[in-house]
């Protein structure tokens, strides 16, 4: 995610806190320090560092369960609305999603308990509905934080955890793709009436929330519409087979004049042997010029560690590894291992718009 820098890793998962974070924290330093000083600042900024302890907390139930099943989580990103977290992959069991939804709700019931029972805090309707008066012990205002947490994000609005629950209820039912169609729309419909709340009651959080929980529905709706279809299409059909390829002894110089005389953005560094050594892309080509010149050899600049296919797979297996976002195009390779086309999620995109408008 853009804007966002690491600050912690923990069991194999990276802790990242977005920008826009850091300003909220900011703001409401500012804000309690006009109307309470320095210490009503500093308790301010401390409770709201608490209740994003425990929104990470509730992001590592998810990634815990997640765990069970083979699945990793390389990144958590804190925003001020939230926290995301990045699994490597979604699980397609409905079984198995709706254990991952409901990890992260259940880790806010334990703290919620734990403050109630463990530290004796009091929650009642003030603390329900007045979070944010520092006169209301603190204590009682973070376990306030931790229900509300659990209800909200059991709101069957997808892909908040109550509409992953309800999509994989709709999976047993209905093909993944249905159940996400019409988990999505709900979520969509939901994400409307969370704005309207908002702007009714000028929470801004709230539509923030909205926009990003419709943008979220619409975005993962139409990934798995695309995951389904790619699993009917071979990737030979997909990949990219007239290319212009750089030898490992390549300069910076070489790929400018490549990228003049092609359409390429991304370019295979290949060895005498026709196997893909790494993808130089157009991003790194020009940084490099800019910064170390054009004798500088391409494969000081390339991106190592491409994914490799074999060419009688499905597409889908150029999907999977390409929507993880750490490569820039999967290399396609034949029984010899050497490269025979690849795959960047531009020219899915591109093929899949050109299947829609035939069908049609």
């Amino acid at each position: 995610m853009q804007w966002s820098f690491p600050i912690l890793r923990v069991a194999g998962t990276e802790i990242r806190i977005h920008l826009t974070f850091l300003l909220l924290l900011a703001w409401i330093g500012v804000a309690y320090w006009q109307d309470g000083g320095a210490a009503a600042a500093l308790e301010g900024v401390a409770f709201i560092v608490a209740v994003f302890a425990c929104v990470v907390l509730h992001e590592f139930g998810h990634a815990t369960a997640a765990r069970r099943y083979g699945i990793r989580t390389p990144k958590i990103t804190l925003l001020p609305i939230g926290g995301v977290a990045e699994l490597e992959r979604l699980p397609e069991k409905p079984g198995e999603e709706i254990v991952v939804a409901i990890a992260g709700p259940l880790v806010n019931v334990v703290i919620a308990a734990f403050l109630v029972l463990g530290l004796g805090a009091t929650v009642g309707t003030e603390a329900l509905t007045a979070m944010e008066d520092p006169k209301i012990e603190f204590v009682a205002r973070l376990a306030a934080v931790n229900i509300w947490l659990v209800l909200f994000n059991l709101i069957p609005a997808f892909p908040m955890d109550g509409g992953r629950v309800l999509r994989a209820l709709l999976a047993t039912r209905y093909s993944r793709v249905r159940a996400t169609q019409i988990a999505g729309t709900i979520g969509q419909f939901a994400a409307f009436a969370f704005g309207f709340i908002g702007l009714v009651v000028g929470n801004v959080l709230l539509i923030f929330v909205a926009i990003f929980v419709y943008l979220a529905a619409t975005a993962e709706t139409q990934a798995i519409g695309l995951q389904d279809a790619a699993r009917a299409v071979d990737v030979r059909d997909a990949m990219i087979t007239r290319f212009e390829s750089l030898p490992v002894t390549a300069s910076l110089d070489d790929a400018a004049q490549a990228l003049l005389r092609t359409t390429q953005h991304e370019f295979p560094v290949t060895d005498g042997a026709g196997k893909l050594r790494g993808i130089l892309t157009r991003a790194h080509l020009v940084a490099g010029l800019q910064q170390r010149g054009e004798k500088t050899p391409a494969a000081e600049l390339m991106a190592t560690g491409i994914p490799l296919i074999g060419d009688g797979e499905k597409l889908s297996a150029a999907l999977e590894h390409l929507q993880k976002g750490a490569a820039p195009a999967v290399g396609v390779v034949d029984a010899q291992g050497r490269l025979v086309g690849y795959v960047t999620i531009e020219n899915i995109g591109e093929l899949m718009m050109l299947r829609s408008a035939i069908a049609r």
